[in-house]
């Protein structure tokens, strides 16, 4: 369960339906949890105006600003605003917890004997995947400069994990049955 999300997008008069008139739309917050990257759709306490970027409380207990988590959403499910800040939040997350994802470029493990958890990495293949595992064996990695500079040619692991986390998110994206593996997200709901 999030105890935290950022707000993705404010919508101070309700989503834009068709035959409902203004004055009976509700305020409502799209927003991404700070644990495991849930996209939600919040319901704002009366009388709160939420700001982009902004860290709110979702917890059990006392929430200053929001009054309920209506439900999950789908990437599909957020406005063109949303789809524009995700990346950016995306990646202050990570910044934010880089020990949690550091650890994973020391400790990832092989899902199968053809597969790496490193190559769901996009833009990780085998050479920079052994490449990652010599240079961890030598010394775990300290931070993402550290990375960087013991893995050359790598892409910035930051930009990295941000684009994992997005393909996670983003199922309908995935064209090669990596969906199913998933590293950084809370797996969907299942269908019944």
């Amino acid at each position: 369960m999030e105890e935290y999300a950022i707000i993705l997008d404010y919508l101070p008069l309700g989503y834009v339906k068709e035959g409902i008139p203004t004055y009976k739309r509700k305020p409502v917050a799209q927003a991404i949890g700070k644990e495991e990257f849930t996209l939600l759709e919040l319901i704002p306490k009366e009388n709160v105006s939420l700001d982009i970027h902004q860290k709110v409380y979702i917890g059990s207990g006392k929430r200053e600003e929001i009054s309920r988590v209506n439900r999950r959403l789908k990437y599909d499910d957020l406005t063109a605003t949303a789809k524009v800040e995700l990346n950016y939040v995306i990646e202050e997350i990570i910044k934010a917890k880089e020990d949690k994802f550091i650890e994973f470029f020391n400790e990832a493990g092989p899902i199968s004997t053809r597969l790496h958890q490193l190559e769901l990495l996009p833009g990780i293949g085998k050479k920079h995947m052994w490449d990652i595992i010599k240079a961890r064996k030598e010394k775990p990695f300290e931070n993402f400069e550290d990375v960087k500079k013991r893995v050359p040619m790598l892409a910035d692991p930051v930009k990295l994990i941000s684009k994992r986390i997005l393909l996670e998110l983003d199922a309908a994206k995935d064209k090669k049955g990596k969906r199913k593996y998933v590293l950084f997200t809370r797996p969907p709901a299942k269908r019944h």
